[in-house]
């Protein structure tokens, strides 16, 4: 395995191995780039273009937001943007009732990845409470983009799909964004906006 590569050039230049990453490999802008140009949902959507990881992982955080207004924790706000950032660096969201197929390799691959950004960004374990805060979010979001997104109904969304959660109505991050409620956005705009994001949190959370 030592003298296996998989290299990635990236936007900025630098070079990324999968399957030996550090956390120093990859520019800010490359991770929110590699995630507006990575698409949930297999790529299909019933609009003209398909959901990034990048709006995704927006809307866990805005959901985060909406539920805890109480709580600044700019760290924790930070791990919640970056809950998928190893599929920004991948190039690849894989959905999650194949990830059992890929095998052992797959996810040790995986974890490297989430390793090296929880070394470069400072993100905590999380724990068991917050862990089950941050999968309600995100099973809520993925419930609400398969009906409004890709053109799931509500029904087949808890029994085909099994997700346990209502979906929601409004687009939480319409009212941060504007726009047209749950429409996916442009991978430069979608990549702006996380970058946007995540600068803001680092400085906060004084990973800057």
């Amino acid at each position: 395995m030592s003298e296996q590569r998989a290299w990635v050039r990236l936007f900025s230049g630098k070079r990324l191995d999968l399957l030996d990453p550090t956390p120093f490999d990859w520019e800010d802008s490359d991770l929110a780039i590699g995630l507006a140009r990575t698409y949930r949902w297999g790529g299909h959507s019933a609009w003209a273009l398909p959901l990034s990881v990048a709006q995704h992982s927006l809307l866990v955080l805005a959901l985060r937001r909406l539920w805890l207004p109480a709580v600044k924790d700019a760290k924790a706000e930070l791990r919640e943007l970056l809950h998928d950032a190893d599929e920004g660096l991948l190039g690849f969201d894989c959905i999650s009732v194949v990830k059992p197929f890929l095998g052992e390799a797959f996810r040790a691959l995986t974890m490297k990845l989430e390793n090296a950004v929880a070394l470069r960004y400072g993100l905590a374990p999380w724990s068991p409470e917050d862990w089950k805060a941050h999968k309600r979010a995100d099973r809520v979001a993925a419930a609400s983009e398969a009906v409004h997104v890709v053109g799931w109904t509500k029904k087949e969304v808890r029994y085909t799909l099994g997700i346990p959660y209502e979906p929601l109505a409004a687009d939480p991050l319409r009212e941060i964004y504007q726009g047209t409620a749950w429409e996916p956005w442009a991978p430069t705009l979608a990549a702006d906006r996380f970058l946007a994001e995540l600068e803001r949190l680092s400085g906060k959370a004084g990973q800057k």
